[in-house]
């Protein structure tokens, strides 16, 4: 009998991890916190995820990027 391997993309990571099905964080494996607001937070490496905010595309202006001129 073969193991057949599982591989899941990162939006059915993100979504068994809201639903409650996954308790285990993206970034470092160890077990998230529920907060009581909603979102959810890894106390072992920081990284969170609030359910309240929309998703929006990165602007680069945000950023400092310098060129040298």
């Amino acid at each position: 009998m073969n193991v057949a391997p599982l591989n899941r993309t990162l939006e059915q990571e993100l979504n068994a991890l809201l639903r409650g099905a996954s308790l285990e964080c993206l970034a470092c494996g160890e077990f998230v916190m529920r907060l009581p607001q909603g979102g959810l937070f890894c106390p072992e490496c920081g990284s969170g995820l609030d359910t309240n905010v929309s998703a929006e595309p990165a602007r680069l202006d945000l950023f400092s990027l310098s060129d040298g001129r």
